[in-house]
């Protein structure tokens, strides 16, 4: 079975070369884009792409610093396939678009990252929504509750207003490392 699918004994060497290189090519990609560190939770990991520097620079003076970081807002947390799945699917949107310079001026988050941007408000907060010392003491506080999302009256979390890279303009946010290996820094600085 696995005979048929090998080239013929003429073209295997040549296959394994050209396979060799597309492997190296795709590693090496790998490795340049910091695809890795998107597995991770780093909060400066969202800093790779220059575009979101005015939002980690606000989510870095907000409250929300302190208990929470992207993925914890930005990623569903139902399950590890969805947010793994929710995390490759939005990263591959959101590097198509840098790599083909498509990126807005202004970023708007998606429909199907509001929905997971709420779940997770609702699941972070649920305490606060469903405190009946809250329900008895605020006027139609299960009116404000239902069909609508939270940054409808709480629109300067964590990210105040931002809104484009001019919002933000002197935002001092972690730089990404320069892939380039050190012996070709200095190899290139001698000459």
């Amino acid at each position: 079975m696995l005979n048929k699918l090998l080239p013929p004994l003429k073209w295997r060497f040549p296959v394994l070369i050209i396979t060799s290189i597309l492997v190296g090519l795709i590693l090496f990609i790998f490795y340049i884009s910091k695809a890795h560190s998107y597995l991770s939770d780093n909060p400066a990991t969202c800093t790779n792409c220059h575009i979101m520097a005015p939002q980690y620079a606000t989510w870095q003076h907000s409250s929300h610093r302190e208990v929470a970081h992207c993925n914890d807002c930005h990623v569903p947390h139902n399950n590890v396939f969805n947010k793994y799945y929710f995390k490759a699917k939005d990263g591959l949107r959101h590097a198509t678009m840098f790599t083909l310079r498509m990126e807005p001026q202004v970023i708007f988050i998606h429909e199907a990252g509001q929905q997971v941007v709420h779940n997770n408000c609702i699941r972070c907060h649920e305490k606060q929504i469903t405190d009946p010392k809250l329900a008895s003491s605020v006027d139609s506080h299960k009116a404000h509750m239902q069909d609508r999302p939270c940054w409808e009256c709480h629109r300067e979390i964590p990210h105040g207003r931002v809104n484009s890279l001019s919002s933000v303009p002197n935002a001092q946010v972690p730089l990404p490392e320069s892939p380039v290996p050190d012996w070709i820094k200095k190899y290139v600085n001698k000459n």
